[in-house]
């Protein structure tokens, strides 16, 4: 009795029922018989072998069907052999495979070719490629199937030229599938001269070939490269197909190329191709990167059928475009259509839940990633949800999910980096920023000084920032245009005009963002003449202003007190631009008015709005309010501000302060309570100096500073001194309802003037001072820094949350307009 021994059972003999429904199924059979006798010595009744082989789906029935072929001596032809091997292949079992290949003992070049596919297709190159030398080694001819897949298992150059050495000798170099291999070796490996040449020198190219070389210098950056060949393409005559348009319409977005891609999308109408899956779901990312929602709609509606790739394209286009409502709902209709949401579903429904400010959805979000183990399969996923937490404000959520991340990338740090930075929370930014590098050693790249370098310019790090200008240098990225630009934007926040404007003369100038960037810049330091200038120089070089451009020229009209000039901006946005003001163009604008004192044209503006005014544009009216003590506008305004923001406790500051100004404390009670029932709190007024590489940070009356009785005697030293040449206490910037003695000792203990005096006592004499206060300066602070300037010898620069105060010989940059 023939017994053998497979996975772990024996096969009786050849009259048992060991194989299921083979012995006994018809369907296997070509003719069917009544008799019981062995169907292994007659000739009635003969095996379907290609149906056996199709039956098997798992490895142990290709077992059973291996020892069936050995019982039947069919293992001895070798057709049957390499199936088996191929068999075993496309099961996964490349052990098996390997083992049957190893028993064949005359090989033919089908059966190596079947043993190489098989390593590729099992993702064993190493294998792959030693096969190819051992088969090259029995001198076994190849032919033009043996190559192509190994070339694809190529994972260094040096066998990727061995092997095209090979294919010289036997003259298959020009094979079209072989060259169109090797076309693609080259450009994964970036030597595109050798790709391009190859390609050049084919005598037929089909359209396999034409597809190659494009789809290989478009996966490695060579857009422009690329489009030419499409061009000699077209010239040949060779017509598009599928794959050529989606290879082609993500570079055309890449590049900004608008035309070239709608002339693309005038062939596919012209060749009927705009039902096409592949070619649809392109069209609906490349019309979303220009913002052009519509066409991305009428493709997504055109197809006839949908792939989890368009829903993911169509719920995309929308999230990326600010419409997170839209995508959302996209979202649910996917799910209604039976498709299951995979990984870059969730990562585009983050940012939508991030956007629409839907912190209950954002709970579902994480907990529907938790009950499927997303955040251990794909660091993707924990990197969305973190920057989701971040940019809802919920910084202690992200910081919980980040260190769950249990292999982090460079993304994730960069991710909880900006989600600090985007909350205003610099220290926190920075010293995740010092964990990432001195404790993981993980290299930063550019998304990393993107977000480290705002962070340090938000509490004016002058130093720490230059150390990552220098590191910016060294990696070459000084030229990329974002860091340019983010680097302009620390060095303006800094007080550092001049090597901002070095900077911006350097940076690549193709779009709007440096010009914005410096237009802010020099618009905060009151040069507001000269970002007009910069403006007309702008529009010169052909650059075209977008609805941030003109933020930042109304906000430097407004520094500068530019009223003219700002309101032919603001016209000029829809009429010449076609740019429709948005609300934070109205905020500059109302800000503007009401820093001249137009309060009433201000308030008549804001009645007259299409937009209905939000916390920004009131708020800038109560603002100017306080500036000129008009008590009565102030309580219409925050009438109306509390309507639409009750929740702010600045604004209560506000109106609390107008009251005091004017000396109606009762209102000020009134304010204040008004506050406490709604368990609002106002933000304490601190003050920051970089010290020898440390950020001294000081509140209002702080008495805790280890030099607190030295900074003390200096204030009241200087105090004494500025009174001498001039300088009067205003007590009407005293919001309290006290003795004058107690008032001037609470404004001599205001946080900037315990930073100024701080860094007087711990700088050598004539060294400039630079102060970050997080409030307004106060108009004593401001007239005694003036004094403080001139008797000292000291340029004292303070960035408020308004604008910079560059203080020198006694007097401010600002002109006392702020």
């Amino acid at each position: 009795m023939l017994r053998l021994l497979i996975g772990g059972r024996f096969l009786p003999n050849h009259k048992s029922n060991y194989f299921p429904n083979i012995l006994s199924s018809g369907r296997f059979l070509h003719t069917q018989t009544s008799s019981d006798d062995s169907w292994t010595n007659n000739n009635n009744r003969e095996l379907n072998i290609d149906l056996l082989f199709h039956s098997c789906t798992k490895t142990h029935l290709a077992k059973r069907l291996h020892a069936l072929l050995i019982v039947l001596g069919k293992v001895q032809s070798l057709f049957i052999s390499t199936r088996l091997v191929n068999l075993y292949a496309n099961l996964g079992n490349i052990s098996l495979s390997q083992q049957t290949f190893d028993q064949i003992p005359q090989k033919d070049v089908y059966t190596w070719n079947s043993m190489i596919s098989a390593y590729v297709h099992n993702g064993a190159h190493t294998d792959a490629i030693t096969c190819l030398y051992k088969m090259l080694t029995f001198e076994v001819k190849p032919d033009f199937y043996t190559f192509p897949p190994v070339i694809k298992a190529c994972r260094d150059i040096n066998n990727g030229k061995r092997i095209h050495a090979w294919i010289s000798k036997t003259g298959l170099e020009w094979d079209v599938f072989v060259a169109a291999s090797l076309v693609h070796m080259y450009c994964r490996f970036g030597i595109f001269d050798a790709a391009y040449g190859i390609f050049t020198n084919m005598p037929f190219r089909d359209m396999g070939c034409w597809n190659a070389i494009i789809s290989g210098f478009c996966q490695n950056g060579k857009g422009k490269k690329a489009l030419e060949i499409l061009d000699e393409m077209k010239f040949e005559g060779i017509k598009l197909d599928s794959v050529t348009v989606s290879t082609v319409l993500p570079i055309c977005a890449q590049m900004d190329d608008m035309s070239q891609g709608r002339l693309i999308h005038l062939y596919v109408i012209k060749h009927g191709l705009e039902s096409d899956l592949f070619v649809g779901n392109a069209f609906i990312n490349f019309y979303a990167k220009f913002g052009e929602l519509e066409n991305s709609q009428k493709f997504f509606d055109n197809l006839v059928t949908r792939d989890l790739v368009s829903w993911n394209s169509i719920i995309s286009a929308y999230e990326q475009n600010g419409n997170p409502d839209r995508a959302l709902w996209f979202f649910r209709e996917m799910q209604k259509d039976g498709f299951a949401p995979d990984l870059l579903t969730l990562v585009s429904v983050a940012s939508s839940i991030a956007q629409s400010r839907d912190t209950r959805g954002s709970k579902s979000v994480h907990s529907f990633i938790l009950r499927r183990f997303w955040f251990v399969k794909d660091v993707i996923i924990g990197n969305a949800v973190v920057d989701m937490y971040a940019k809802l404000g919920n910084v202690e959520n992200a910081r919980e999910l980040f260190e769950r991340i249990l292999i982090k990338d460079v993304v994730s740090w960069n991710t909880m980096i900006t989600g600090y930075g985007q909350n205003g929370l610099a220290s926190d930014a920075i010293e995740v920023f010092q964990n990432m590098v001195e404790k993981n050693f993980v290299t930063p790249n550019q998304g990393t000084w993107a977000s480290i370098i705002p962070a340090y310019a938000l509490i004016g790090a002058l130093k720490e920032g230059q150390k990552s200008h220098s590191n910016v240098l060294k990696t070459g990225l000084i030229l990329d245009l974002y860091i340019g630009t983010c680097l302009i934007d620390f060095y303006g926040k800094c007080g550092k005009v001049k090597d901002a404007m070095l900077l911006f003369d350097e940076v690549p100038k193709t779009n709007s963002v440096p010009w914005n960037a410096v237009i802010s810049c020099l618009g905060i330091h009151g040069h507001g003449e000269t970002c007009l200038k910069l403006f007309e120089n702008m529009i010169e070089s052909g650059a075209h202003p977008d609805a941030i451009t003109f933020i930042s020229l109304l906000s430097a009209c407004s520094h500068s007190g530019l009223i003219e000039q700002g309101e032919q901006c603001f016209n000029a946005m829809e009429k010449d631009y076609g740019i429709k003001p948005g609300l934070k163009h109205y905020g500059c604008y109302v800000d503007m008015l009401g820093r001249a004192g137009e309060l009433e044209k201000a308030y008549d503006f804001i009645k007259s709005m299409p937009l209905t005014p939000d916390a920004s544009v009131w708020g800038a009216l109560l603002g100017a309010c306080r500036i000129y003590g008009n008590t009565d506008l102030g309580k219409v305004v925050s009438d109306k501000l509390l309507e639409v923001d009750e929740g702010n406790v600045g604004y209560y500051v506000l109106l609390s302060n107008i009251y005091a100004n004017a000396g109606k404390w009762e209102g000020v009670n009134r304010v204040r309570l008004m506050a406490n029932e709604k368990g609002l709190k106002k933000t304490p007024g601190w003050s920051s100096v970089e010290i020898d590489k440390r950020m001294e940070v000081f509140y209002t009356g702080n008495y805790s500073h280890s030099k607190c009785d030295e900074i003390y005697k200096e204030l009241e030293d200087l105090m004494m001194k500025i009174k001498v040449i001039g300088y009067v206490p205003d007590y009407s910037f005293v919001l309290q309802d006290v003795e004058e003695d107690e008032k001037e000792r609470i404004l001599m203990s205001h946080s900037e003037r315990l930073a100024i005096a701080y860094g007087i006592i711990s700088t050598p004499p004539k060294t400039v001072i630079r102060i970050f206060k997080n409030l307004r300066v106060c108009g004593d602070c401001h007239n005694a820094t003036k004094f403080i300037s001139k008797v000292t010898e000291r340029e004292i620069v303070v960035r408020d949350s308004n604008r910079f105060h560059n203080f020198k010989d006694g007097v401010c940059s600002c002109g006392d307009y702020w």
